[in-house]
Order: structure tokens, then sequence, then C-alpha cells
């Protein structure tokens, strides 16, 4: 499991697919998402703007992250 560190008090889940090096680009980030690939604490989550906080876990493509403060 990957882990992405909060520079703030979150990250949005676009930032946080890019940080993990998950997608190479804001609008990768975005076509996943939008299509229902990635998934934020076991649910599909089809917002970009997706606020993160501390013990969130994104999923995508048998990939996990977990955001760390």
């Amino acid at each position: 499991m990957t882990t992405v560190k909060l520079r703030d008090e979150y990250i949005k889940l676009g930032q946080a697919l890019k940080a993990a090096g998950l997608v190479s680009s804001g609008l990768d980030a975005k076509i996943v998402i939008q299509n229902g690939m990635v998934k934020v604490n076991g649910e599909v989550e089809t917002q970009r703007g997706k606020k993160l906080y501390d013990g969130a876990i994104v999923e995508f493509e048998g990939e996990q992250v977990k955001i760390v403060s």
C-alpha cells in the first residue's frame, strides 16, 4: 500500500491519484474517476474534487493508497 502525506487539512481525489503515481495527469484522473474506476473507503467515487482526509483509502486498478497526515 502506497501512502500520500497531507500538506494541508485534505487533498482532493484527483491530486491524490497524481501524487501516488497512479495517473500521469489531471485529465487522466478526471477520466478514470468519472468512469467509476476509483473507490474511496470502499465506495465508488465520481467526484474529482472529493476531499480526502487522514486515514482515507483510495483504490484504483488493484492499487491502494492511504492518506496520512
